[in-house]
């Protein structure tokens, strides 16, 4: 099997980009590589874009598909033919590019601009109901550092105010603290009393927003004020806006993902097993599922 050594590549306009000098990337005997850049329209890199690479000829299957890497570039070994690379990402439009692979080729397509998608990223300004019926709060913790606990708040309210400027809109979010779940009793009975959450004393969890910021396409930043066990910390939630649905009223989506420390909110309860593991991770990785209907 031989082996290519990507290089700098200068692309149109001048404009060149070093796609990892030092990589050796194995082609197959009768096949060839595919490689990008998937960016957007500011020039900044795009990662998690779905690339597929697509047959043109017989029964079009996809050879491959996968996502750009965190700098936002894509390489894929093929057998040698012609195809059509399909990138997409929400809050992007498609992108298409024909090409052709020979054998022991490398099929450099350079810097691809993904345009965004305005339609899908601008939900309708008003007030939406979260739908507690289908939204999840969720979160995981590691346990002795072998494996995780998954749980969720399964009572929760809360209203989205979109404004006319997204950048003004704001999210306010009452969970009952006493409807922790891991589907473990003697486990839930532990996070509710006074060692974690102190349901009695404090029987909410609360999350107000401060900020609402695009980044770019259909992903936000929203920074907030989270309350738990009486103590208030900042936190910023990742934010993928997923788009509008009609059913049972207007509804828009959106998943959310975040990381806590414990400490922070003096959740200070802690055993240790040998060599010092602790028993309950510090660090709480929070993932949210929320669907929202349009108040008319």
């Amino acid at each position: 099997m031989a082996l290519l050594r990507r290089r700098r590549r200068t692309l149109v306009g001048g404009e060149s980009f070093r796609d990892a000098d030092h990589a050796l990337l194995p082609i197959p005997p009768t096949g060839g590589l595919v490689s990008a850049h998937l960016r957007n329209v500011e020039g900044r890199p795009l990662p998690g874009v779905n690339v597929a690479v697509v047959e043109t000829e017989g029964l079009r299957r996809v050879v491959t598909e996968s996502p750009t890497d965190p700098f936002g570039f894509y390489t894929a070994a093929v057998p040698s033919g012609t195809y059509t690379l399909r990138a997409s990402l929400g809050g992007y439009r498609t992108l298409t590019r024909d090409l052709v692979v020979g054998r022991g080729d490398h099929a450099a397509l350079g810097a691809l601009t993904l345009s965004a998608d305005q339609g899908s990223t601008r939900p309708t300004p008003g007030e939406w109901v979260i739908d507690d019926a289908h939204s999840r709060l969720g979160f995981v913790a590691r346990h002795i550092a072998l494996s995780r606990v998954y749980g969720e708040f399964t009572r929760f309210r809360g209203s989205i105010v979109i404004a006319e400027d997204l950048e003004d809109s704001s999210i306010d979010v009452v969970i009952d603290a006493a409807s922790i779940e891991t589907h473990n009793a003697q486990r839930d009975a532990h996070l509710r009393s006074q060692d974690f959450l102190a349901v009695d004393d404090h029987p909410q969890l609360q999350f107000s927003s401060t900020r609402f910021a695009v980044r770019a396409g259909n992903t936000w930043t929203i920074d907030g004020d989270l309350t738990i066990r009486g103590r208030t910390n900042d936190v910023r939630l990742e934010t993928t806006y997923l788009g509008t649905q009609t059913w049972n009223g207007t509804r828009v989506g959106a998943t959310a993902t975040t990381s806590l420390h414990r400490e922070h909110f003096t959740l200070n309860w802690q055993q240790m097993v040998a060599r010092g593991i602790p028993v309950v991770g510090s660090t709480i990785q929070i993932h949210l599922d929320v669907q929202a209907v349009l108040q008319l």
